[in-house]
């Protein structure tokens, strides 16, 4: 479940909104039905970007890499 109470307080902790980890971890293991398993966040010049490591029911292990301030799937 995803309590729609707590992007709030997630957007307020950035400057210029984007996404926070937590977001990108619900909206990764959403899309890919699959687990995070570690997180790592990285900066990428100005950007940052969170790097989310994924397991799958058919123990498939891979990463994903979010642009933290678009959301998007890089």
């Amino acid at each position: 479940g995803f309590r729609r109470a707590e992007p709030e307080r997630a957007h307020l902790a950035q400057n210029g909104g984007g996404m926070s980890l937590d977001q990108a971890v619900a909206m990764v293991e959403k899309r890919f039905k699959a687990k995070v398993v570690r997180t790592e966040v990285r900066q990428d010049g100005e950007r940052k970007i969170y790097v989310l490591r994924l397991l799958n029911d058919e123990s498939r292990v891979w990463s994903v890499r979010v642009d933290a301030s678009t959301g998007a799937i890089l």
